[in-house]
């Protein structure tokens, strides 16, 4: 079983900030299967599985808050012995353009407090992640700029860019992080 964790914050005044990329990721994968998600609280996140022909994906979205996504995506992983070369983790980037993504096989948390919790919880900073450019950003906090609404041009090309990033996410799974960073990043 592979697991896809968009990173994000539950609600739904948050469903549209700049910080919900990753959720917005895995909600365009489900909206495409027709798949629905559930919520599981001992696990901490809401899911669904996708079957694909011969592999399983398992989206979640963890429902702690951006700052805790790694209990979820823990809890999860221990639960269905998923281990860390079969995990991506998606979530938005400050630094990326919108409408850019990036494949990374691991680094630091660059400041992005999700992705900080995911490697502290998790014990490493190897695990694959895709970054959902955001960016860039004006002349305020970032807390402040990563919870506004993207305006409807914004959206218009977080839509190239997510139905670009589902395609990567199928490319990483079937020939790896490698190949996934020279054709999509």
């Amino acid at each position: 079983m592979k697991l896809i964790v968009g990173l994000g914050n539950i609600g739904n005044k948050y469903t549209f900030t700049r910080h919900n990329a990753g959720f917005m990721l895995v909600d365009s994968i489900a909206l495409n299967s027709d798949l629905t998600f559930r919520e599981n609280s001992r696990l901490k996140c809401i899911m669904t599985n996708l079957r694909n022909g011969v592999d399983d994906y398992l989206l979640i979205k963890p429902t702690t808050f951006m700052n805790l996504s790694g209990e979820a995506v823990r809890a999860v992983m221990d639960y269905y012995k998923i281990p860390i070369e079969d995990v991506l983790i998606v979530y938005d980037d400050l630094s990326l353009e919108i409408g850019k993504i990036r494949f990374r096989a691991n680094g630091s948390d660059g400041g992005h407090n999700g992705i900080k919790s995911v490697i502290q919880h998790l014990g490493t900073k190897d695990v694959a992640r895709l970054k959902i450019g955001i960016g860039p950003q004006p002349n305020m906090p970032s807390e402040v700029f990563v919870l506004q609404n993207f305006s409807k041009e914004e959206l218009e090309t977080l839509k190239g860019a997510l139905t670009k990033a589902k395609e990567g996410i199928a490319c990483y799974f079937k020939e790896g992080i490698a190949t996934a960073q020279n054709k999509y990043n």
